[in-house]
């Protein structure tokens, strides 16, 4: 088995690196690999802990902070001679043999594979599958909320069906947290998208390979501790999450569609800003402003 490329990005992750790599070591457990990480111009002591406590890792530090996705782009470019990828947030803790069993359920039509992803201290998973944008999806999720909507495929993204996560399930796209890339998807799909600062880019990404044939999929039998949420209490982030979900629709559907979308987004917005979410409000009053889907938001 050729060598797997562990890809991480990293911008001021110095809190939440050391468990990273303490956990990594079993959760690659059977594979040879090589850790290759981004660094988008920390402020703190990352660079300096990455070389303290992995001094075989291949560091490339980018000089600024140009997103997540230009940082995994920056990482692959030091990948020479590795063929499969795994792509991981640093706050992510594999558990014994995560990453082996995400490799190998590789191929067959499947470019894509995720573990199942537990919040700490949970022992249930994480809904991370999702179904692609609609303007109905968007509306069920408006009116009814994402978790009930999710119960019907074509009113909501999100995936909750308990039997889903109980068997290797394909999806559209999943929560790009931690990912097997197969080198036949990477060499499909070309480097990631960098329009996208932060949020969807893994969406577009797991899209494009499903255009041209590869599926994400999820490995049930693969597990990992997500510690992320940011996105769920900053209205900043939060801001950022759902004008960029805007902007990816708009990239795949006519101008007609797109309004229609960003009116069912807006709806949903605006009736969580008026039970009192700060984040919501926020994202509500860019969505209301046409003129910040012409952009790409930075942090």
């Amino acid at each position: 088995m050729s060598t797997v490329a562990v890809i991480v990005v990293t911008w001021n992750s110095a809190s939440v690196l050391a468990g990273f790599l303490a956990a990594l070591p079993d959760g690659m457990a059977g594979l040879d690999y090589r850790l290759v990480v981004a660094d988008n111009d920390s402020a703190d002591d990352t660079v300096e802990l990455l070389r303290t406590l992995a001094p075989a890792a291949t560091v490339v530090e980018t000089g600024h902070n140009a997103g997540y996705a230009a940082g995994i782009n920056a990482a692959l470019a030091a990948t020479e001679g590795c063929e499969t990828v795994l792509i991981c947030n640093p706050d992510i803790r594999m558990r014994q043999g995560c990453a082996k069993r995400l490799v190998d359920s590789l191929g067959d039509g499947v470019g894509i594979a995720v573990p199942l992803l537990y919040e700490e201290g949970s022992d249930t998973p994480h809904h991370s599958l999702r179904r692609e944008s609609s303007v109905l999806r968007a509306l069920g999720e408006a009116v009814i909320g994402n978790t009930r909507a999710g119960r019907f495929p074509a009113l909501s993204e999100l995936v909750t069906d308990p039997a889903a996560y109980r068997r290797p399930t394909r999806a559209d796209w999943a929560t790009g947290a931690l990912m097997a890339v197969s080198g036949d998807c990477l060499a499909a799909c070309g480097p990631w998208d960098e329009s996208f600062f932060l949020y969807s880019e893994e969406t577009e990404y797991c899209l494009r390979a499903r255009d041209r044939g590869y599926a994400t999929q999820l490995e049930p039998t693969a597990e990992a501790v997500h510690l992320g949420g940011d996105s769920q209490v900053s209205p900043r982030l939060w801001t950022l999450l759902t004008l960029n979900r805007v902007r990816l629709y708009r990239r795949r559907h006519g101008p007609l569609a797109t309004a229609a979308f960003r009116t069912a987004v807006l709806l949903r917005e605006t009736s969580r800003a008026a039970l009192g979410r700060p984040a919501s409000r926020a994202a509500a009053a860019a969505l209301a402003r046409p003129g910040r889907l012409l952009t790409t938001p930075g942090p």
